[in-house]
């Protein structure tokens, strides 16, 4: 699936206008940027259409603009830190139109090497988040030429991201996928459709709801299948194990015999007729009772997975299980991790996650992060440089980990 895509190498921008969909949506406290890592991922792209000699329009959401416009969400710091990191001046169109006179004039203004960036797209409401045909086709009258380079945004088929590409290909011009997206592409793509063997997934995080159709596209794709986080009890419990207060997908429980245990054996009998390896936790990290602020220091035991008391909760992988885990990654070629092991934000419940982290900085494998809390795991504990590749979307990794089409990625040019 490299899903051969033109890339910003395969389209020519001198003297064009080029708009350019990025992923601006960076954290602020009190107006200033606490993070810029989506700014820095964006600049080789931005760089390469300016080198070209391309008018460089830049548009992006921010937040999640439930109250419509405000200057809480306005992308005016992204502006003042994107001049200083290219050392040129970024001419923000500050209007809550986005699209209106004052981006018009600012466009037409321009000389090649030129940027200018828009306003949070999703101030247009609905037009932008239900791909809006008029909004669509006003982004694309600034342009002749259009590039997607926001992967965290790709899953959702907005104005900005999916409707915008026909209005572009109607008056004849291309779209392209940035630098960013086609990285996510290679690696996310060929290691779900073309992997090198052996191939370890590992699946964390809360809930077994979110992640059925990954779990189910990834046991037909991957060698081994390793199941943490809190998804691991609802998987414990459909073999018959107590799980004390531990989480479980309890909206299904009701139906546990058809649904979520009806679920798990299906997947269980599912490995076992493809050959696969499902890892389940041998042993737990437990305690009374979730930890309260989430960093607070807590009291823990360990005991095997098969006898968490009834009163107590698990909280983490135990170190055996840790240890099995590690193991499974030693002779892996291909390793994709998407949700921590435990509540990583506490410490103590972090060693699970820290020793898988550690496993896939020692290998020699291609290692993936699919985004979320796995991407900020791995970056708070100081192993990002170790790996092959940390995705910036969330949502988007998990999708195209589901084997579903991105509305994003579906629309650039074919080469």
């Amino acid at each position: 699936m490299g899903l051969n895509k033109k890339s910003v190498d395969d389209i020519n921008v001198a003297g064009k206008r080029v708009l350019v969909r990025c992923d601006f949506n960076v954290p602020l406290k009190n107006g200033e940027i606490t993070d810029e890592t989506r700014i820095v991922a964006a600049l080789p792209t931005i760089k390469k259409l300016l080198a070209d000699g391309g008018k460089v329009i830049l548009c992006s959401h921010l937040g999640k603009v439930k109250n419509g416009p405000n200057e809480g969400e306005s992308l005016a710091p992204v502006a003042k830190r994107l001049s200083e990191k290219l050392g040129k001046e970024v001419n923000f169109v500050a209007d809550y139109n986005v699209t209106g006179e004052a981006a018009t004039a600012a466009v037409a203004a321009m000389k090649e090497g030129d940027v200018v960036l828009l306003q949070n797209t999703r101030f247009r409401g609905k037009e932008e988040t239900k791909n809006g045909e008029e909004f669509s086709k006003e982004l694309a009258d600034l342009a002749d030429v259009y590039v997607c380079d926001a992967f965290g945004s790709s899953h959702r088929a907005h104005a900005s991201v999916a409707g915008v590409t026909e209005c572009i290909r109607a008056k004849g011009g291309e779209c392209a996928v940035g630098y960013l997206m086609q990285k996510e592409i290679d690696f996310l793509g060929n290691a779900v459709e073309n992997p090198v063997r052996p191939f370890v997934a590992i699946l964390g995080g809360a809930k077994v709801a979110d992640k059925l159709n990954v779990i189910n596209n990834l046991l037909e794709k991957c060698d081994t299948l390793i199941i943490g986080g809190g998804m691991a009890f609802t998987f414990l419990k459909a073999q018959g194990y107590e799980i004390g207060k531990s989480l479980v997908d309890d909206e299904k429980l009701d139906y546990c015999n058809v649904s979520v245990c009806g679920t798990d054996k299906e997947m269980m009998d599912k490995a076992a007729k493809l050959g696969k390896k499902i890892l389940l936790p041998v042993d737990t990290t437990i305690a009374a009772s979730f930890p309260n602020p989430i960093d607070a220091e807590i009291e823990v035991s360990v005991v095997d997975a098969d006898k968490i008391p009834a009163d107590m909760e698990g909280l983490d992988i135990g170190p055996k299980t840790a240890e099995l885990y590690a193991d499974a990654v030693k002779s892996a070629k291909t390793v994709v991790w998407n949700g921590p092991m435990g509540v990583f934000e506490n410490p103590v419940l972090a060693k699970g996650t820290i020793a898988v982290a550690k496993s896939l900085a020692e290998t020699d494998a291609t290692t993936i992060i699919g985004g979320g809390d796995s991407a900020a795991a791995v970056n708070q504990l100081g192993f990002a440089d170790k790996m092959s590749h940390i995705s910036t979307g969330g949502g988007a990794s998990l999708e195209f980990l589901e084997g579903k089409e991105l509305p994003g990625v579906a629309a650039a040019d074919d080469k």
